[in-house]
């Protein structure tokens, strides 16, 4: 596309900003601590298990008392399917915060050209309230005007509520994600959509 034609650009998180450290040493570790050791195998399906959870109730973490349930929640399937039997409570905070990101090669210099084109610049995620603080975490933070998490893609209204935040109108924003939820949405919201890596799709705006 031509910068021209464009006001902003809006992406997705997970997969397309950043991707997930293993956890599972960690979350070895952190069982074994507590007298439950498990193998690899056992750590990675029990993971697995959340990560299916996670998905279909990311956006239950919209607020602070939404996000301490869903950790715990989260923090209960993988016990479950490790066959553990801890406190999701006390186990929920230790779950959490093995989920460790780093940033996907290339994104920094990317968004650095998107914004030197003049382009404003928001992340719309199926991803809890933490969103902000792990883009903080991660050094991304500074690049955004505007962060919508909980989007609930492919449903249209969180690219939506990033646009009318930005003041600018459908059709002159593009949407880079890295699976479908990405594309539908950003078509039933108006926007232009390019496939992840970010740097293949900021090479591509001229």
């Amino acid at each position: 596309m031509n910068a021209a034609d464009l006001d902003a650009v809006t992406l997705d998180a997970y997969g397309t900003l950043v991707r997930l450290r293993n956890p599972v040493p960690e979350l070895s570790a952190a069982l074994a601590e507590r007298g439950q050791e498990r193998s690899e195998e056992q750590i990675r399906a029990g993971f697995q298990a959340e990560v299916e959870y996670y998905r279909e109730h990311s956006a239950e973490g919209h607020d602070r008392p939404g996000l301490e349930r869903l950790q715990r929640d989260c923090a209960k399937v993988f016990l479950d399917a490790v066959g553990a039997e801890l406190d999701q409570a006390e186990f929920a905070p230790v779950y959490a915060g093995a989920m460790r990101f780093d940033v996907l090669p290339g994104v920094e210099e990317s968004l650095e050209r998107l914004r030197a084109l003049g382009l404003e610049l928001a992340v719309v995620a199926n991803w809890d309230l933490s969103l902000t603080g792990m883009l903080t975490d991660a050094g991304l933070e500074r690049f955004f005007r505007v962060v919508v998490h909980a989007a609930r893609k492919p449903a249209p209204g969180g690219f939506l509520a990033a646009l009318t935040e930005l003041r600018v109108e459908p059709h002159r924003a593009l949407h880079i994600g890295d699976d479908g939820d990405d594309e539908q949405g950003a078509a039933a919201a108006g926007l232009h959509f390019a496939p992840a890596p970010v740097s293949d799709a900021a090479k591509a705006i001229a």
